[in-house]
């Protein structure tokens, strides 16, 4: 699992049966700001926005994280922080 921040949304009318109704945000991996190349896009059915800080599940446990288990999916955010006291990155509250 990682850390990251949502930078933005994705959107896909044509896609794989098992992915429609998905919502797709793209992710940026707290440790590598300000790195396009290892940007994230995620699966999120928990209501993540713009600018929070997210937790992300990849490979097989964003699957099972999101109870997609047959869908072709790598990464899903399976969390939003509250609290990330020692996080670089993270404001404080």
């Amino acid at each position: 699992m990682i850390v990251g921040k949502v930078i933005g949304s994705i959107v896909s009318t044509r896609k794989n049966e098992n992915l429609v109704g998905n919502k797709f945000m793209l992710v940026e991996p707290l440790e590598v700001i300000g790195d396009t190349t290892n940007r994230i896009v995620a699966v999120d059915n928990i209501g993540a926005g713009i600018g929070e800080i997210v937790l992300v599940a990849l490979g097989s446990a964003a699957r099972i994280g999101c109870g997609m288990e047959t869908s072709p999916i790598d990464a899903a955010i399976v969390g939003i922080v509250d609290d990330g006291v020692g996080l670089s990155g993270v404001p404080k509250k």
